[in-house]
């Protein structure tokens, strides 16, 4: 499925005498698995939020392309009170999804054994997982998603990441947020490593190191704190 990529240029957010985001440029093709990585607080949750409009940049721009944008951060966005059928139903039809498409999702996310589950019971896991599956729900284009692998055991793990690499497959794009690489490597078509916001590397498979790539991460953030 061709289409626009979303892109970034020359961005920059503060908040107060923070700066989050500085002079970033950035490109997410669809069709893509794009993994933006980088410690705890280096402005990838900030990218995030200003791609899906959520956050005005404080300069720059942000051009993102007329298809549906799916997200899922790490604060639950379900509807606690309903059951997980319930809040698909809900979320189907406020987006017009199709019940095959949502039986799918189900599915796919292991949500099927828990479907009649009060939300608010749930897991963590299960409940990290319902919020992927009403992200899902309208097909986006474009699917940005902030560390979706917290609370989840390793097998369910591979299962998503399986799931987001399908989807990826299908011809939409996956922006993954994430200061762990190692369950995504595999995947990953370009890499963007960011820290106290600013990118330090920004490439696309062809130019990836021939070596363990969280490790390759985890070494280049080192170095550059270690020059500063």
């Amino acid at each position: 499925m061709a289409g626009d990529p979303i892109e970034l240029r020359g961005v920059r957010k503060r908040y107060g005498n923070l700066l989050a985001v500085d002079s970033v440029d950035l490109t997410v093709a669809p069709g893509t698995f794009h993994c933006l990585v980088g410690p705890n607080g280096s402005g990838k949750t900030t990218l995030l939020r200003m791609m899906l409009g959520l956050t005005k940049p404080s300069a720059g721009t942000v051009r993102v392309p007329a298809v549906p944008l799916g997200t899922a951060f790490q604060r639950p966005s379900h509807y606690e009170n309903l059951t997980v059928a319930e809040n698909l139903e809900v979320f189907g039809a406020l987006t017009g999804a199709a019940e095959a498409w949502t039986e799918t999702v189900l599915e796919r996310l292991g949500l099927d054994v828990v479907e009649d589950r009060i939300a608010g019971e749930l897991s963590g896991g299960y409940a990290r997982k319902l919020d992927l599956a009403l992200a899902l729900c309208k097909e986006p284009g474009f699917l940005l998603l902030d560390e979706p692998l917290g609370d989840l055991d390793d097998v369910t793990k591979q299962r998503l990441v399986a799931f987001l690499a399908d989807y990826r497959d299908a011809g939409n794009g996956v922006v993954v947020s994430t200061h762990n690489l190692e369950q995504f490597a595999h995947h990953v078509d370009r890499l963007t490593i960011v820290h106290e916001g600013r990118v330090l590397y920004d490439e696309s498979r062809e130019a990836f190191p021939d070596r363990d790539l969280h490790g390759f991460y985890v070494e280049r953030v080192l170095s550059t704190v270690g020059s500063e």
